[in-house]
């Protein structure tokens, strides 16, 4: 009787235990409490002025070109115009130097990609919008305004 019962408690106990180790697994792989996850990341081709590949994506890749797409942050968009940070990867830096707009406000250039043709969706509330959110499908912008994408 003493077997039958350690048995039982021994698969109770298992099965507790895988439970209890899928639970961990789901948290581990969702993002941390007021962490959100980002909107406002766009990889694009950093080949340099002489190259007209425009590749833009919101994961990484390679561009047209067959060099690595850069990491940057949305700082705002201007019409269908994105300006963006590419500092270092992760970087969460406010906005434009209030002193140079031609610089994020951690100090690095900013990069101006043009979305029309990109198929990437935007947010874009008038002139100048600061919601930062890009998307690679339809959706809604943190402001609930629609994304949008421009064809051409």
């Amino acid at each position: 009787m003493k077997t039958g019962y350690a048995l039982k408690l021994f698969v109770i106990l298992g099965f507790l235990l895988l439970v209890a180790g899928c639970a961990q697994k789901q948290v581990a792989d969702t993002p941390a409490a007021g962490e959100e996850t980002r909107q406002d990341v766009l990889y694009t081709c950093n080949c340099g002025p002489q190259c007209n590949c425009n590749s833009v994506s919101t994961k990484p890749g390679d561009c047209a070109c067959g060099n690595p797409l850069k990491w940057g942050h949305v700082l705002k968009v201007e019409g269908n115009e994105a300006i963006l940070c590419q500092c270092a990867e992760g970087c969460r830096c406010a906005g434009l130097d209030p002193n140079d707009p031609s610089k994020c406000a951690c100090g690095t250039s900013v990069k101006r990609v043009n979305l029309a043709g990109t198929g990437i969706y935007f947010c874009n509330c008038g002139g100048s919008c600061y919601c930062n959110t890009v998307s690679d499908k339809p959706g809604k912008c943190k402001c609930g305004m629609n994304l949008k994408k421009v064809d051409s």
